[in-house]
C-alpha cells in the first residue's frame, strides 16, 4: 500500500478522530491547569501588594509623610527587592526604587496599573514589566506600591510554550501512531482480501491465515476459514450430485427411451405396446421420485423450512410410520417393533420428520432377512435429556468405514447395487436432522444397524415420567401396504 493510501483508510480515520478527540481533552486539561497556576501566581502577586499597601497606610497614620519615607527608603534598599516603591510629590521621587512616575502605565479595574520600568545602571539597564497600586495622599504626595512581574511573566511563558508542546508532540505521535496502527491493520487486511482473489480465482483450497493472536481479525478470520469449507463443501457436492445425476440416471433414461421406441415399432401388439407404456410411466415415475428427493434434500439443507418448526408429538408421528409399514413388514417375515413413551415433544417439521423416519424404517425392512426383527424406538437420553429416534435392524449392518461415506447422495455400497433405489434415502436423513439441529449416528446393533436421531432438549419433555411402551408391533393389524420407497440408502 502506497504511504498516500493509509491516509484514506477508515483505520486512520477512527484513529484521526481518536486523536482529535484526545488532542481536545489535553488542550481543556492543559488550560485548566494554566489558568489555575498562571491566576493563582497573579493572586498572590496582587495579595502581597494590597497587603504591602495596607502596612504603608497604617504607617502614614501613625508616622506622617516623613515617617512614611524613612519607612520605604528601608525597605526599598533591601537587595533582591521585588516590590516597587515610589513615594513623590507631584512628579518629583522623594523615596523608592523607582526613579520617576511611570509614564506608560495602563489602568485596569479597581485602580491597578500595568507599566514597564528600567532596573539597573546606566550601561545595563533592564527594561522589566512592573504591576502596582497608585494612591493620592494628601498635601500633593502621590504613593505607588508594585511588584516586579517579570518571574511571573516568564512562568506563564514557560507554561504556555509548553502547553503548544505538549499539543504539538500529541498531534505528532498520534499521525505515526494512526499511520502504524492502520497499516498493521491493513496489512492483515490486506491478507484477507488476497485470499478473496485468489479464492474467487477458482482456488477453493485457499484459507485466511491466522497469526494466534485470538483477537477480532482472527475471530474474522476462522469464521471466513468456517464459512469457505462450507462453500467448498457445497461445491464438492454440487460437483457431485451431478456427476451422479448424469452417471446413475442416464441408464433408466436409456430404458425409458428404449421403451417408448419398443412401443412404438408397427409390429407390436396392442397388450405389448400397453406393457411397454405402463414400464415406461414406472421408469418415469422413479424418475420424478428421485428429483423429489433431491429437491427435498436440497430445501432441507438451506433451511427453507425452518419457519414451519413447531413443538409436536415425536412418538406420535413415529408410531404413525410403524403402523404403515407393519403389513410390509408382515409380507417379508420380519418382527416390527414399536416402542416409545406416551409423548415425546421436539421441535421440528411434522412431515420431514416422518419422510426421515419412513427412510430409516424402509431401508432397515429392506436388508433386515426374514425371520429378524425391526424396532422402532424414541426415547429421552438421561446423560442430557435430548429427545431420540432410533431404530435398529437385524440385518448386515454398515461398516464402520462406510457410515460417514453412506450419508453422502447417490452413494450405494457394493452389496446393494443389485437392490431398487437410488442411493438418497440415508442423504436426505441427514439433511432433515442439519435442519432440526439433530445428530444423527449409525452404529453396529451386533448385529445389524442401529440408527439414531438425537433432537435439542425440550423443556417440556422433563414431565415426561419413564419410558413406557405404548405397544409392540408384531402382527398386522389392518391391510395397509407401505408405498413404493422412493429413496434409499
Amino acid at each position: 500500500m502506497r504511504p498516500l493510501d493509509v491516509f484514506r483508510t477508515a483505520t486512520f480515520r477512527l484513529a484521526f478522530a481518536y486523536l482529535c478527540l484526545f488532542a481536545v481533552s489535553v488542550m481543556l486539561l492543559l488550560g485548566f491547569i494554566y489558568w489555575r497556576t498562571a491566576g493563582f501566581m497573579a493572586t498572590q502577586a496582587d495579595e502581597t501588594i494590597l497587603a504591602e499597601v495596607q502596612g504603608l497606610g497604617e504607617q502614614y497614620k501613625r508616622r506622617g509623610i516623613m515617617g512614611l519615607r524613612t519607612i520605604i527608603v528601608e525597605r526599598a534598599s533591601r537587595p533582591g527587592q521585588r516590590t516597587l516603591y515610589l513615594l513623590s510629590f507631584g512628579d518629583a521621587p522623594l523615596a523608592g526604587n523607582l526613579s520617576r512616575w511611570p509614564t506608560d502605565a495602563v489602568e485596569t479595574a479597581k485602580g491597578w496599573i500595568n507599566f514597564s520600568y528600567a532596573r539597573g545602571i546606566e550601561e545595563d539597564q533592564e527594561v522589566r514589566p512592573g504591576r502596582a497600586v497608585q494612591s493620592q495622599l494628601t498635601g500633593g504626595f502621590k504613593l505607588l506600591v508594585g511588584r516586579d512581574m517579570k518571574e511571573v511573566n516568564a512562568i506563564e511563558s514557560t507554561i504556555r510554550s509548553t502547553l503548544l508542546w505538549a499539543l504539538g508532540i500529541t498531534g505528532f505521535f498520534g499521525v505515526v501512531g494512526g499511520v502504524w496502527i492502520s497499516r498493521n491493520v491493513v496489512r492483515r487486511l490486506e491478507v484477507i482480501n488476497r485470499t478473496s482473489r485468489e479464492i474467487m480465482s477458482g482456488d477453493l483450497t485457499r484459507r485466511i491465515p491466522m497469526q494466534g493472536s485470538r483477537d477480532e481479525l482472527d475471530d474474522l478470520a476462522g469464521n471466513l476459514n468456517q464459512m469457505l469449507e462450507q462453500i467448498e463443501r457445497l461445491m464438492m457436492g454440487m460437483r457431485e450430485v451431478a456427476d451422479n445425476i448424469a452417471h446413475d440416471l442416464r441408464t433408466p433414461l436409456n430404458r425409458l427411451r428404449n421403451k417408448l421406441e419398443g412401443a412404438l415399432m408397427g409390429n407390436t401388439s396392442r397388450d405389448e405396446q400397453m406393457l411397454a407404456l405402463e414400464s415406461a410411466i414406472s421408469e418415469a415415475d422413479g424418475l420424478i421420485s428421485t428429483f423429489n428427493s433431491l429437491l427435498l434434500i436440497a430445501e432441507a439443507e438451506t433451511g427453507a423450512h425452518r419457519d414451519t418448526l413447531e413443538l409436536m408429538d415425536l412418538s406420535e408421528v413415529i408410531h404413525d410410520i410403524a403402523d404403515l409399514y407393519e403389513p410390509a413388514a408382515e409380507d417379508r417375515g420380519v418382527t416390527l417393533r414399536f416402542v416409545a413413551p406416551s409423548r415425546i415433544t421436539v421441535r421440528g417439521n411434522r412431515s420431514l420428520l416422518a419422510r426421515a423416519a419412513a427412510n430409516l424404517v424402509e431401508n432397515a425392512l429392506k436388508y433386515t432377512p426374514q425371520g429378524g426383527a425391526v424396532t422402532v424406538s424414541t426415547g429421552i437420553n438421561p446423560r442430557d435429556d435430548r429427545p431420540t429416534f432410533s431404530v435398529r435392524d437385524s440385518g448386515p449392518g454398515i461398516p464402520e468405514a462406510d457410515r460417514e461415506r453412506v450419508l453422502d447422495r447417490f452413494v450405494r455400497l457394493e452389496r446393494s447395487r443389485n437392490t431398487p433405489g437410488s442411493g438418497l434415502g440415508l442423504s436426505l436423513v441427514a439433511a432433515v436432522a442439519r435442519m432440526h439441529d439433530a445428530e444423527i449416528a449409525l452404529d453396529d446393533a451386533k448385529p445389524g444397524l442401529l440408527a439414531t436421531l438425537t433432537f435439542p432438549a425440550v423443556e417440556e419433555n422433563q414431565a415426561v415420567i419413564a419410558a413406557q411402551p405404548r405397544r409392540a408391533l408384531l402382527s398386522p393389524t389392518k391391510a395397509q401396504r407401505a408405498p413404493e420407497p422412493e429413496t434409499q440408502g
